[in-house]
């Protein structure tokens, strides 16, 4: 029978490690990496999805014009922040007015902070005055991992070929103080109507904050 020395073992151990290393990787590539593969300019991914009223939409109807993608969570201080404020419904007025579609996704699973029904989804839209053209539930989680959307609120905005052109925040400062709208930049505004208008994004990717998407 053949021995080793732990001299001789190691170059085995270590190749031994890399492979798991290795195959760790592509099994995280496989389910995380999804959003992290989207790239501003390329595609934005289709999906289908159900919204309050029980009718299922898919993103690439709204071929042709500029698409926003919220995601929300109406128990977060974050989401509070500008919601309360009134902040979230100026900026879907001002989508409707220049003819933007606005949807907002909830990706909380059933029982975790957040989740809501159609009929609470549509109280909350009502109670709070909010403009967005639908609210999509995503109770799954399937559109939310699809656009590796992190927080409440997390932003996108979609050009009217189905390009991506912008994802992050909603706006520079990342803190749940209302006081803070006013001296933040408005990168999800700023961001629309660029697209809207056909011009580039100034500021494509920022960091998105808020409460972790309760999936």
């Amino acid at each position: 029978m053949s021995t080793y020395t732990s001299t001789q073992l190691r170059p085995v151990r270590a190749a031994l490690w890399l492979c798991m290393a290795f195959g760790a990787g592509i099994a995280g590539w496989s389910t995380t990496a999804v959003g992290a593969i989207l790239k501003i300019g390329q595609p934005a991914p289709d999906f289908i999805a159900v919204d309050s009223k029980g009718d299922s939409l898919q993103l690439s109807q709204y071929r042709g014009k500029t698409v926003v993608l919220e995601w929300t969570n109406a128990e977060c201080p974050y989401t509070r922040k500008h919601y309360s404020s009134g902040n979230m419904q100026s900026i879907q007025m001002l989508a409707q007015k220049n003819g933007v579609v606005w949807l907002t996704v909830v990706s909380s699973a059933p029982g975790k902070q957040g989740f809501v029904t159609g009929a609470q989804a549509d109280a909350l839209t009502h109670s709070r005055n909010a403009a967005p053209t639908a609210v999509l539930l995503d109770p799954q989680g399937t559109v939310g991992r699809l656009y590796n959307a992190k927080t409440t609120p997390h932003m996108f905005v979609i050009d009217k070929n189905g390009a991506l052109q912008y994802m992050g925040g909603i706006d520079s400062i990342a803190t749940a103080d209302v006081s803070d709208i006013p001296n933040a930049e408005p990168y999800l505004k700023e961001a629309m109507l660029a697209v809207q208008q056909g011009n580039p994004v100034a500021h494509p990717v920022t960091q998105p904050y808020g409460c972790s998407i309760k999936y």
